[in-house]
């Protein structure tokens, strides 16, 4: 699979699951941040609930804010 027809793939998958307009803010979000998969996903995978992950999230973007 050559890298347009990724990139059609997964914005479909996306539009269907989000709408478009949501798929769309995703993209934003992980480019505007520098978004780190392979640490999201780490940080996922130690068994925390969801709740502690926005909460941890939430603390982090407000350290940023106050910098």
């Amino acid at each position: 699979m050559n890298d347009a027809v990724l990139l059609d793939n997964g914005m479909s998958l996306l539009a269907e699951h989000l709408g478009l307009v949501e798929a769309e803010r995703f993209i934003y979000l992980v480019n505007r941040d520098r978004f780190d998969y392979t640490q999201w996903h780490g940080i996922l995978s130690e068994g925390k609930t969801i709740e502690e992950i926005a909460e941890r999230a939430m603390q982090k973007r407000k350290k940023e804010f106050e910098q």
